[in-house]
């Protein structure tokens, strides 16, 4: 496929574990999200969501010509699947554009007992080759998301020999077994990973050890042998330097990991992307990655970033042990909820500690980013102050050039 012949555009899917988080991914340009519900999830820990909450979620949605998903993506054991049903059909009522499911137990619950819910398949079910993806079509699934082990050579092949729907993680973290499937939070801490309880264990630090005598332990990190503590970890995924190739092998929807991100990161994440998206399909020819787009996203990254398995076999390179090179931190520290256009007066919710001098960075919706100082702030009583230290506070303050609701606040650490 060349850039000359017609190119669909992708949809671009944020993560969304709050209703904050849904409405701020779609203000910040996300055509859709993917939430977890109260049952059937990976995410326990994730803001997950309630039927109403889900309700008002859509809403919010079809205003603003998005779509929300609803993971269900757990491994069921006997049991589990008491209830799914119901679950499903819950979800088709409210208004759910689809929902993402590994376990054939819960894709045949789903298709029989909530007809008209569109079904995708999950990562978790590694699909990696096209008669794959012709099996799960004739089952009647509309999207696959693929494994994140595929290269972009598979992709494009796949592509080639099928219609069904292709969805893949294109930014986030990586989980450093197959597919997401991990027992190693099962055994070390009696979390089941496949069935939304996952510790991250293998992000854990761990020591090496020399045992020479049996019971003794020598660290081999405190003599010096070992440089430092190590991890099993992997470093997180950014392709926002190969959008081209995406496209043109035909990716439909760019998947961005991390529901339990903050709105910071699914603000910023979603915006880039948006942007990239945007910029490629207005003219593919000329399209070049801007470096602004890569320096926003290492303003949220908390790891390193590579490109996962999409164009090699991760090495040690990809993985999270050695000396690493210091992120640039940043802290959302606000946001904008009114401005006065006469008064170039902002009002701002804060929601981390700020002070006057501190030098600080506005972003919107649009890519749209300048930078001033803090000069003054009042509080909601119209005092003068000098620092802003307490959660959710309401103040105002001038700014250099006009803000929206919605527009962001952040800081270097």
């Amino acid at each position: 496929m060349t850039v000359k012949q017609a190119l669909k555009r992708p949809e671009v899917l944020a993560p969304a574990g709050t209703l904050e988080k849904l409405k701020t991914a779609i203000h910040y340009g996300a055509d859709a999200v993917y939430i977890g519900g109260n049952a059937y999830g990976l995410r326990s820990r994730a803001g997950n969501f309630t039927y109403e909450q889900m309700a008002e979620g859509v809403a919010f949605a079809k205003a603003h010509d998005a779509k929300v998903y609803v993971a269900a993506n757990m491994v069921t054991h006997e049991q589990n699947q008491e209830g799914a049903g119901e679950f499903f059909r819950e979800l088709r009522d409210v208004g759910i554009s689809a929902v993402i499911v590994s376990d054939p137990a819960l894709i045949e619950i789903c298709a029989t007992e909530a007809p008209g819910l569109p079904i995708h398949l999950s990562t978790q079910a590694s699909a990696t080759n096209y008669e794959t993806l012709e099996f799960w079509k004739e089952e009647g699934l509309e999207r696959v998301v693929l494994a994140r082990e595929v290269s972009m050579e598979e992709v494009a092949e796949i592509r080639k020999h099928t219609d069904v729907e292709i969805e893949a993680f294109i930014h986030g973290a990586m989980c450093i077994s197959y597919s997401g499937r991990c027992t190693l939070s099962n055994h070390m801490s009696m979390r089941d990973a496949n069935r939304g309880g996952c510790s991250q264990s293998c992000r854990w630090k761990y020591d090496l050890f020399d045992m020479p005598f049996g019971t003794e332990r020598r660290s081999l990190t405190e003599n010096g042998a070992v440089a430092e503590e190590f991890s099993m970890s992997a470093v997180d995924m950014s392709m926002i330097e190969h959008i081209p190739d995406l496209i043109q092998n035909g990716v439909d929807s760019f998947k961005i990991e991390g529901r339990m991100k903050s709105i910071h990161y699914v603000s910023t994440v979603a915006n880039v992307y948006k942007a990239a998206v945007d910029s490629y399909m207005a003219d593919p020819e000329n399209y070049v990655c801007k470096q602004e787009w890569v320096d926003e996203l290492w303003k949220v990254a908390q790891r390193e970033l590579a490109t996962g398995f999409y164009y090699n076999t991760p090495s040690e390179n990809e993985q999270l042990f050695g000396e690493r090179r210091k992120i640039p931190q940043y802290k959302f520290i606000g946001e904008v909820l009114n401005y006065d256009e006469e008064t170039n007066i902002a009002t701002i919710r804060q929601r981390n500690l700020f002070e006057v001098g501190d030098e600080i960075e506005f972003y919107g919706p649009g890519f749209h980013h300048f930078e001033q100082t803090v000069e003054a702030m009042l509080n909601e009583e119209g005092e003068s102050i000098d620092r802003a230290p307490n959660p959710m506070m309401i103040v105002t303050m001038k700014v250099a050039q006009s803000v929206q609701p919605g527009d962001m606040m952040r800081k270097k650490k």
